[in-house]
């Protein structure tokens, strides 16, 4: 009896712990956070060959991979949607998740309502005048996953921004042609007004927004997730257009003390752990009773979850739970994880909440999970993962809009300001640039 009761305790799924007091600790970190930055080189060669011909070879090659990657067998692939499809598809969705997208969108649309970026002039001692001002991009591609995980809230988290910097050409892609597509990806896409959606996925049909097909047209810029041929795909062709990011898999990490519902700090690492094996999970705590709890309450709450496999992959692999017993250590991990989602659930958090630096999305207080800040909160759920909330930001009006910069220099403008630019242009060997400046000031003729 004795020894089932300890491979009984062996199994559970447990958080791996590390004590941030030991000296060794960030090198441990450090070494467990790098296991999820999977190499895509091994894939480089394929997705390079996949790009080339879609380039070349336009629908003919989308249909080409759709038939190889879903296994299709059907002669006739129709690449587009057309808009009877649309009409129909879009009221095959139930009237409460309607309503759910519906309110969704609104409070998406508020909080990225508040973005806008005004322009500003002024003028210096010269009165010179030196302006700003932004303008949309023209053509956005949105890229959403379909299969196994098809999201109507990534159709809003992409799109939205866009229509609140006033894109007026979005252009939607959803793999659709072996299953049928989600009716509430259509209902969403139509929603934000979407001008054409189309039925392809995978690493061809970046390369299609990215070069345009006879069906698919060209984008300047791309946003949305995908699987890693999708985020290889938009890494290549970067500087053909623009991207959002390089997305990894999604991550939380959670600040937690005594006071802290074990139960509920175990959905939420789960509701992350659900996701993808290679999501990750972190507990951050100053009590080793709470880290305890809430390994207890992973075992429960697992046993009945539907992605169970997933999800206990991924906190078996990647799930932490890291003792910090001071609130400078507890800064100091979260700053060094810089984690995509961080939920600060203590009873104290003003202080930490103005010392942290390194975070996508910050949630504040016991009743702000995560999740909420997926689907409903307002702001958007596209954000840094895999550390780079270092150097980055989650997707915002920002990322539609080009800043321009406008000069208008005046003859005393230049008279004051012409001799430091020829002394700097001399300086670096451009003399055609000191030029540019002598002639205006009749220098030299």
């Amino acid at each position: 009896m004795g020894d089932k009761k300890q491979t009984k305790t062996q199994s559970i799924i447990m958080l791996n712990f590390l004590d941030a007091n030991n000296s060794n600790f960030l090198k441990k970190l450090e070494q467990t956070l790098s296991k999820r930055k999977y190499a895509q080189n091994n894939k480089l060669s394929e997705i390079n060959k996949i790009i080339s011909d879609v380039q070349k070879f336009g629908d003919k090659a989308l249909i080409k991979y759709e038939k190889k990657f879903l296994k299709i067998k059907s002669k006739k692939i129709n690449v587009k949607f057309s808009k009877n499809e649309i009409n129909k598809i879009s009221k095959k969705i139930d009237n409460r998740l309607k309503s759910s997208i519906d309110l969704a969108f609104n409070r998406i649309k508020k909080f990225h309502s508040k973005q806008k970026f005004m322009p500003f002039k002024y003028k210096d001692r010269y009165n010179n005048e030196l302006s700003y001002k932004y303008s949309p991009i023209d053509r956005v591609g949105v890229y959403v996953p379909g299969g196994t995980a098809s999201y109507p809230s990534t159709v809003l988290m992409n799109c939205i921004p866009a229509i609140v910097a006033n894109v007026k050409n979005i252009y939607l892609t959803t793999p659709a042609l072996k299953n049928s597509v989600n009716p509430a990806i259509i209902y969403a896409a139509k929603k934000c007004g979407v001008k054409e959606i189309y039925k392809i996925g995978g690493a061809h049909s970046i390369a299609a927004f990215a070069y345009g097909t006879k069906t698919i047209k060209k984008v300047d810029k791309i946003v949305g997730p995908g699987n890693t041929y999708v985020a290889a795909a938009k890494k290549i062709v970067f500087g053909e257009v623009g991207i959002d990011m390089i997305a990894g898999p999604s991550e939380v990490s959670v600040v937690a003390d005594k006071y802290s519902n074990p139960n509920w700090i175990a959905s939420d690492l789960i509701a992350q752990a659900e996701h993808d094996i290679y999501a990750q999970s972190i507990l951050i705590s100053n009590s080793k009773d709470l880290i305890k709890a809430v390994n207890l309450c992973l075992k429960s709450q697992l046993e009945s979850l539907p992605k169970k496999n997933i999800a206990s992959k991924s906190i078996k692999k990647f799930g932490l739970a890291i003792f910090a017993n001071s609130q400078k250590k507890i800064l100091d991990v979260v700053n060094f994880v810089a984690p995509e989602h961080l939920e600060i659930n203590v009873k104290n958090y003003k202080n930490i909440i103005n010392n942290i630096t390194n975070a996508g999305s910050i949630f504040i207080g016991k009743f702000s999970p995560e999740a909420i800040g997926d689907y409903i909160a307002g702001p958007n759920h596209v954000l840094p993962t895999s550390g780079s909330a270092k150097f980055s930001s989650g997707l915002s009006v920002s990322d539609f809009l080009k800043r321009h910069s406008l000069i208008k220099i005046t003859k005393s403008g230049i008279e004051r300001l012409g001799p430091s630019v020829i002394n700097l242009a001399q300086h670096e060997d451009l003399d055609g640039h000191a030029n540019s400046i002598k002639i205006r000031l009749n220098k030299e003729n």
